[in-house]
């Protein structure tokens, strides 16, 4: 599994360009034919970096380009060590941020020489995973009450624009980083450059970065860099896990935009498309990163993955082949947040493979099975209210209703991520504290208190203190009518 590259004075391969069509390069070496994943350069200064995709006959290869190709011409001199792509790795990457090549852009001093690793590693194998499953807190209470994530599992946040993934994202790095005694590893793909930015100066304000390795490969980056960024993360992340032996949190912002990337490297490399345009190895592609993920002996890597969906479709292919690697699903829903209950989580398609007795306990599953019961009751009486009124509804309904509108706006949270935006300050929720307030809504406790007393707080005193207090917020004080 660690599979180290030992650097050695290999004579160089020289060989021709025979064709540039874009950030597609077919090359000629009449000695001895690179490999594929082999890394070619190219340019005046070995600038230009070039990984080798197929072997075309037994003198040509043809690659893709991983930097911009301005300059190369039919004709001119390229050449290749045999070496794959490769990353630095170790505790010198602590609190660094990166490029795909693994070149510091945080503008700080040259990074110390040291060890590094090809980005292309084998998953490991099934006698050194662990069989155990372990809950990850995160501090959010939706989230933990509702779909308990795995350690060493893989969770996907859906939703398409503008539903807050990426501020869900970073609101979960804020709380585990400064929780968590590991090592957080944000992998950025396809994603925009000023978000990476920000992301940055917040962490390095909150003095959270001396844990945190960031690599980020831009939607301004030419798809061959964009769909290896992915790989080259997770060679970092394996480093704690497998050698260091800590727990590494992994944060991808967006698997979709890696999907994408292939997409568009299969497009230029001449493969026939399959459904909706689609690269016909998304799944094999999709899978060699997914399955380096995981629980073994000597650490875990738990991963947390946004996923675009195209125009909201959760059956678009990308997603589909998405949803089957994860171990927990988040669902943002569109509806939520326009109606301001942030985090705006579909709790309906919403699921986590640990929500059974056997692993979170029998109070928290009977809870949350008398959460989601009563949420769904309340999703099918909307139509009626919208059309006759809460006046017709029975008595019982109209409890399952006030219910329900207060565990919804009990399950938003105040963000450290947003505090800049909404002034208010962030909280982070234990486990045993959200459950507490579930349970005592659930028991008609707090009947009397206006809904919006339970809107963006933390634990379920706070609602006491709000009372009377009428809250500015998004949130409608009677019952949303579509």
């Amino acid at each position: 599994m660690k599979a180290i590259l030992k650097h050695t004075d290999e004579k160089l391969n020289c060989g021709k360009i025979v064709s540039v069509r874009g950030s597609v390069i077919d090359a000629r070496f009449d000695h001895s034919l690179p490999a594929v994943y082999a890394l070619l350069h190219a340019g005046e200064q070995r600038e230009i970096a070039i990984e080798v995709l197929s072997q075309l006959d037994e003198r040509t290869v043809r690659g893709i380009a991983l930097t911009p190709t301005q300059g190369l011409a039919r004709g001119m001199q390229i050449e290749t060590d045999g070496n794959e792509l490769m990353v630095p790795v170790g505790e010198r990457t602590l609190g660094r941020m990166f490029d795909v090549f693994g070149n510091t852009i945080d503008h700080l001093k040259p990074l110390a020489e040291g060890e590094k690793r090809n980005v292309h590693q084998s998953p490991p194998p099934l006698d050194k995973r662990a069989t155990n499953s372990q809950v990850f807190e995160t501090g959010i209470k939706a989230i933990d009450v509702l779909i308990p994530l795995e350690r060493g599992g893989k969770a996907g946040l859906f939703g398409g624009a503008g539903v807050g993934k990426t501020v869900l994202l970073t609101e979960m790095i804020h709380n585990m980083v400064g929780q968590n005694k590991g090592v957080s590893m944000f992998c950025g793909i396809g994603e925009r450059c000023r978000e990476g930015n920000e992301l940055y100066e917040a962490m390095k304000d909150a003095g959270l970065l001396k844990n945190m390795i960031m690599m980020f490969g831009q939607m301004n980056e030419l798809p061959g860099a964009r769909f290896r960024v992915g790989h080259a993360a997770l060679t970092m992340a394996e480093y704690f896990r497998d050698d260091e032996h800590k727990d590494v949190l992994l944060l991808i912002d967006n698997i979709f935009r890696f999907i994408q990337a292939g997409m568009e490297v299969s497009g230029l490399m001449g493969q026939m498309p399959s459904r909706l345009g689609y690269q016909p190895t998304l799944e094999t592609e999709l899978s060699a990163l997914e399955e380096r993920i995981a629980n073994t002996d000597a650490g875990a890597i738990t991963s947390i993955q946004a996923v675009y969906v195209p125009a909201d479709d959760l059956t678009d292919p990308a997603a589909v082949h998405a949803f089957s690697h994860l171990s927990a699903t988040i669902v943002l829903s569109r509806e939520r947040a326009s109606e301001g209950l942030y985090p705006s989580i579909d709790f309906l398609q919403s699921n986590s493979k640990m929500a059974t007795p056997g692993i979170i306990g029998d109070r928290h599953y009977q809870l949350a099975q008398q959460i989601r019961q009563t949420l769904a009751q309340y999703e099918d009486l909307k139509d009626i209210i919208s059309m006759l009124g809460m006046e017709q509804l029975s008595t019982g309904d109209r409890l399952v209703v006030n219910r329900a509108r207060r565990l919804e706006r009990f399950l938003t949270q105040p963000f450290f991520a947003t505090e800049q935006f909404s002034g208010v300050k962030g909280e982070v929720v234990s486990l045993k504290d959200a459950l507490d307030g579930c349970e005592r809504i659930l028991a008609d406790e707090f009947k009397d208190l206006p809904e919006n007393a339970f809107y963006m707080i933390g634990n379920i005193d706070e609602a006491i203190k709000n009372k009377g207090v009428n809250k500015d917020g998004p949130v409608a004080t009677k019952p949303v009518i579509k």
